[in-house]
């Protein structure tokens, strides 16, 4: 038990239709406070996606995960929002909101390394 810290991680959600609440998970974002740690990882699979609906703009999935990645980095890209503390840009990014991107509920876990969790649950719940 000694040396694991906590953490908290939301899957990211394409939600075409919003009206009907249905999904694709299409990444995972996770935060540890003790180790500093923000990160996304996120993976856009054209056919899967067009599949699911063919009304999607990938173009614009795209470039709204990035948005979400510069966030996470707190690099100046990431705007107002990018440059609040780390535990802010979490809130803000997992907060509740009906648009094409959102996120599930957050979850809490113990880890040693944030970022093999963030590998393993972007194995489990997008690939």
């Amino acid at each position: 038990m000694q040396g694991r810290v906590t953490y908290e991680f939301a899957v990211i959600r394409l939600v075409p239709k919003v009206e009907r609440e249905e999904f694709l998970n299409v990444g995972v974002i996770l935060f540890s406070k003790r180790k500093k740690f923000l990160a996304i990882k996120y993976w856009i699979d054209e056919n899967r996606i067009k599949a699911f609906s063919n009304k999607v703009d990938i173009d614009m999935l795209k470039d709204s995960l990035n948005a979400w990645e510069q966030v996470c980095e707190g690099t100046p890209n990431g705007g107002k929002i990018g440059q609040l503390d780390i535990a802010e840009r979490f809130r803000w990014l997992v907060a509740c909101r009906s648009t094409i991107i959102q996120s599930s509920k957050t979850h809490p876990g113990l880890c040693y390394h944030p970022e093999e969790v963030l590998e393993e649950l972007f194995e489990l719940y997008v690939l």
